[in-house]
C-alpha cells in the first residue's frame, strides 16, 4: 500500500528530525513486523538479581521440561524428547502434555505426542492450551480440561518457548527473536530483537509472562532474561547459579535450567530444569 509507506516515512523524517535517536532504522518492509522502539535502559545500567528458596517441591526427575504455567492451582507442562533425536533410544512418548499437582509433583493427566514430534513450550489462554514442536514446525492447540487436540497450526522457525501476554501468544525459537501471534489464529503479528546493553541475547528458550514483563530463561545458563514486553529492551537479569544442589543433580548436559511458571493471583514464581527432581518457588532480591 503505497499511501501508507508514504505516509509513515513523511511521519518517520519528522519524528527524526524532533530526536533522531528515538526509533531504529528500518526499511518500510519491516514496517509493522521488525518494528520496536527502543527506551531509556540503552543507556541505563540493567540490574541483576539474585533469589532466596520459598518452597521446594517435588518434580518428576525423568521430566525434560520444555514449558511451565500455573493455571487455577495446578501445573502444566510440556516435556520434550523423541526417539526420533535420541539415538538408541526406541521409547515411546517421550515428549508429553501434563498437568501437576504443585505440592506432590503427582502427574494427574496426561498425553503423549506422536513420537516424530519433540515438545516444547506451552501456554494457556481461556479454555486452550498451546504446544510447540521444536522442528516439526506444528503446533498443537488442545482443550485445557480434557487435553483433547482441537485444531494445529503452523509456523516457519524451529518452536522453543510460547506464553501469553493478555493480548497474544509470544514465542522463541532459540534466536534473539520474540515472535508475537494472534490470540486466536496464531498468525504471525509482528516480530521484535531481544537486546541488552552489550547487543542482542541469544538462545532465548522457556517464556513466561510476569506484570508486563516477559521472563525468558537462556539457554544452557542458569540465567533469566526480564524483557520489557513493549521494547523488548532487557531491564533486569535473574542469576539463578547454585538453586539446585550438586547432590540433586544429574551427570547429564541437557539438565538445565528450564521452566517458569506464575501465579498472578498470589504472586508466585515456580522455576525449574530439565530432568530436575525439585521445583522451586523463589523471590526475587537485588545483587548486592
Amino acid at each position: 500500500m503505497p499511501f501508507v509507506r508514504q505516509t509513515w516515512t513523511a511521519l518517520l523524517i519528522l519524528v527524526g528530525i524532533a530526536s533522531c535517536e528515538r526509533y531504529p532504522h528500518f526499511s518500510p518492509d519491516e514496517l509493522g513486523t521488525t518494528f520496536t522502539p527502543t527506551d531509556s535502559t540503552n543507556l541505563a545500567e540493567i540490574p541483576t538479581y539474585t533469589y532466596e528458596i520459598v518452597n521446594a517441591y517435588p518434580h518428576d526427575a525423568s521430566s525434560f521440561t520444555q514449558g511451565l504455567v500455573y493455571h487455577n492451582g495446578f501445573l502444566y507442562e510440556g516435556t520434550g524428547q523423541s526417539p526420533y533425536f535420541s539415538p538408541g533410544n526406541s521409547r515411546n512418548g517421550l515428549s508429553t502434555l501434563r498437568k501437576v499437582a504443585l505440592e506432590s509433583g503427582e502427574v494427574l493427566q496426561s498425553i503423549q505426542l506422536h513420537r516424530q514430534h519433540f515438545g516444547e513450550g506451552i501456554a494457556i489462554h481461556k479454555n486452550e492450551i498451546v504446544q510447540l514442536t521444536w522442528l516439526s514446525q506444528i503446533g498443537f492447540v488442545y482443550d485445557l480440561e480434557t487435553f483433547q487436540l482441537k485444531r494445529e497450526f503452523v509456523y516457519t522457525t524451529e518452536g522453543w518457548g510460547i506464553t501469553h501476554d493478555g493480548s497474544r501468544f509470544v514465542m522463541s525459537d532459540g534466536t534473539s527473536s520474540l515472535y508475537f501471534r494472534d490470540s486466536q489464529s496464531l498468525n504471525q503479528a509482528a516480530r521484535s530483537e531481544v537486546r541488552d546493553n552489550n547487543g542482542t541475547v541469544w538462545r532465548l528458550n522457556e517464556l513466561e509472562y510476569v506484570k508486563g514483563e516477559i521472563y525468558a530463561n537462556v539457554w544452557q545458563t542458569d540465567r533469566i532474561a526480564r524483557i520489557n514486553a513493549l521494547t523488548g529492551r532487557v531491564v533486569g537479569w535473574i542469576d539463578l547459579t547454585g538453586l539446585l544442589s550438586e547432590e540433586d543433580q544429574v551427570n547429564d548436559p541437557d539438565a538445565v535450567l528450564n521452566g517458569i511458571a506464575y501465579d498472578a493471583e498470589t504472586d508466585r514464581l515456580f522455576v525449574t530444569g530439565k530432568r530436575w527432581p525439585k521445583l522451586f518457588e523463589i523471590r526475587l532480591k537485588l545483587a548486592e
